[in-house]
C-alpha cells in the first residue's frame, strides 16, 4: 500500500509572460491526458470551488508575468489542481527566471495510470526544460540530497549521491534530481546524455519519446518508495548512469 496518497507533478519551464498562451496549453494538455478531467473551477477564499463560465478567457486574463492562478476539477472528494508559480533566477539553474507548474492528484490506481500522460501533457504544454511526478514524500528525501556546504558528505542518509543546489547548476535545462516519472526535454536529454542505447536498456524499457523530441522515463513500476531497497537501487543506478543530473560534470 502506498504510504503517500497524493501525487505531485511539477514541470520547470521558461518564465511566463502576461497572457502567455502556454498556461492554456498546460491545462488543455492535462485534460486530454485524463479522460473526463475538466479544470474549470477556481477556489474561493475558504477553498470552495467556483465554476468558471469561460475558463479559457479567465485563465488568459489572469495569467500574469511569471504565474497563473490555481484551477481545479471542482470535486472536493477527488481533488485535482494545477497552478503556475514564479521561480526567481536567484534559485534556478542558469540564473534564469522560471515558472514551476504544480499539479496534485490522488495517488490511487486512476492517478497512477494517468500520471505519465498527465506529466507529458503538462510539461509539453509548458515547453518545460524538465519535470517529474512523484509521491508527495519525495520532497524531504531530495532535500537531504542537496549539498549545502563543501563539507557535506558524499552520500545522503539513504546512500544516494549528493546534488548541487539548483542555483549552482549552470544551464536551465539541467534536471535537478530524479523523480518516479521524469520528463526531459530534447535539450535536457542531450545535456544529460540520454539515451545511449548501449547503456540505457533498463531505462529505455520504461521510457517513451514525446512529440517535441523529449522523453518520459519511469524509474520503477510502482510509485517511488524510499523504504523499498529495489527502488533505492533503481535510483542509484540512474544517478550513476546520468551524473549530470543535479551535479556539475566536467
Amino acid at each position: 500500500m502506498n504510504k503517500s496518497r497524493t501525487l505531485i507533478v511539477i514541470a520547470y519551464a521558461p518564465a511566463l509572460a502576461r497572457h502567455d498562451d502556454r498556461a492554456l496549453a498546460i491545462v488543455h494538455g492535462m485534460e486530454q491526458s485524463l479522460p473526463g478531467l475538466r479544470l474549470q473551477w477556481k477556489l474561493a477564499g475558504g477553498g470552495r470551488p467556483i465554476a468558471l463560465s469561460d475558463r479559457d478567457a479567465w485563465l488568459t486574463e489572469n495569467t500574469l508575468d511569471g504565474a497563473f492562478p490555481l484551477l481545479c476539477n471542482g470535486d472536493e472528494s477527488y481533488p485535482i489542481t494545477v497552478s503556475g508559480r514564479d521561480r526567481s533566477g536567484l534559485f534556478s539553474p542558469g540564473g534564469q527566471d522560471q515558472v514551476e507548474v504544480h499539479a496534485r492528484l490522488p495517488l490511487d490506481e486512476g492517478g497512477i495510470t494517468a500520471a505519465s500522460a498527465l506529466l507529458e501533457g503538462m510539461a509539453e504544454g509548458a515547453r518545460a526544460f524538465w519535470g517529474h511526478a512523484s509521491p508527495d514524500s519525495y520532497g524531504a528525501e531530495v532535500a537531504r540530497q542537496f549539498r549545502r556546504s563543501p563539507q557535506a558528505p558524499e552520500r545522503s542518509p539513504r546512500g544516494l549521491p549528493m546534488l548541487d543546489l539548483p542555483e549552482k547548476l549552470s544551464a536551465p535545462e539541467t534536471p535537478c534530481f530524479l523523480g518516479w516519472l521524469n520528463h526531459w526535454s530534447s535539450a535536457a536529454a542531450k545535456l544529460i546524455g540520454f539515451p545511449a542505447p548501449t547503456h540505457d536498456t533498463g531505462l529505455l524499457s520504461r521510457a517513451r519519446s514525446t512529440a517535441s523530441g523529449g522523453w518520459v522515463v519511469q524509474l520503477t513500476d510502482a510509485p517511488l518508495d524510499y523504504d523499498n531497497p529495489s527502488h533505492l537501487d533503481a535510483l542509484q543506478r540512474a544517478y550513476e548512469r546520468l551524473p549530470a543530473i543535479g551535479r556539475r560534470t566536467a
